[in-house]
């Protein structure tokens, strides 16, 4: 049976998910890999303040979130509630007040503007919610525009791997069209195959099915759950609180905090530990009285030891 795991996540007055237990991690050039930590996104202690006429806006409030390679994560909270803004962080368009963030092993707040876009475009693939796509280029040659700016892959290979990356979405046909001759939804999944282009360990959407409906919503979810089968590590921002239910972990922001955790998972949470100890789940099971029996809703126990 699946179940719902929910874990607090307010500790001595910051919102943490999993914090980093590596005391050091070196810092990366794009190329070069020294790190020493598993995590693929890591956030210690993350604030972020705005200065206004009336002092500063904290947009986070020291966040200290962890994913690791493969994980397949949504963020959900209201406008305003700090996910563009945490978005920002990781993928390096801004930079904390205060805390660390790395991310694919580098320490992304010391890399120079031209490193970072180097480094961005070598691990990050960025899907948005109006796709960003250049009009002045056809579906293909948007395609191959991230291969030829990190200058990655041989020149008669960009071509190739984008019809290929296309084939994969069901474009092809659609290689030679330009933006504004195709759907939303063949937009969006063009959209995909160029984040893909560079084959980054990462992939970040920001609400990819805001404009989209329904059914195609659906396939460009499923895209995303056959590229965490191939090894993507995926954080999806939406509103859709139904769509981020079909994801296997949920945190939830508001005002600037992370306010909740859910993993959707089966029995002992997947081998992890919560507080050093495995995790077992009570979920919520309604009485003939309407209350909540066993645990609770979302409650946890330490699982029975065993010998």
């Amino acid at each position: 049976m699946l179940r719902w795991l929910r874990r607090p996540v307010k500790t001595e007055g910051r919102t943490s998910t999993r914090p980093l237990a590596e005391s050091e991690v070196a810092t990366r050039d794009c190329g070069q890999s020294q790190s020493i930590t598993e995590a693929m996104i890591s956030l210690q202690g993350v604030t972020k303040a705005y200065e206004t006429g009336a002092g500063p806006f904290w947009a986070l409030k020291g966040i200290d979130l962890e994913m690791h390679p493969g994980e397949f994560v949504a963020v959900v909270g209201k406008s305003g509630s700090g996910k563009s803004t945490l978005i920002n962080m990781f993928t390096g368009i801004d930079h904390p007040t205060d805390g660390e963030v790395v991310v694919a092993r580098t320490r992304i707040r010391r890399l120079d503007e031209g490193q970072m876009a180097q480094w961005r475009g070598r691990y990050m693939g960025i899907v948005f919610q109006f796709f960003q796509l250049l009009p002045a280029l056809t579906i293909v040659e948007n395609v191959m525009l991230p291969m030829d700016l990190c200058n990655i892959y041989e020149p008669g290979e960009r071509y190739e791997r984008a019809m290929r990356l296309l084939e994969q979405m069901a474009l092809a046909d659609l290689a030679e069209r330009y933006p504004a001759a195709i759907s939303a939804g063949h937009q969006q999944r063009a959209a995909i195959a160029r984040a893909l282009a560079n084959d980054p360990p990462i992939v970040v959407a920001d609400e990819p099915t805001g404009n989209l409906d329904s059914r195609t919503a659906d396939d460009v979810f499923e895209l995303f759950q056959s590229l965490v089968s191939d090894g993507k590590t995926i954080l999806m921002v939406t509103h859709d609180q139904e769509l981020a239910n079909r994801v296997p972990r949920i945190v939830t922001i508001a005002d600037g905090r992370i306010v909740d955790e859910v993993l959707h998972t089966r029995g002992v949470a997947s081998g992890r530990m919560l507080w050093g100890k495995p995790v077992s789940v009570d979920i919520m099971r309604p009485t003939a009285t309407g209350k909540e029996s066993g645990g609770g809703r979302g409650s946890l126990s330490p699982a029975p030891a065993t010998m």
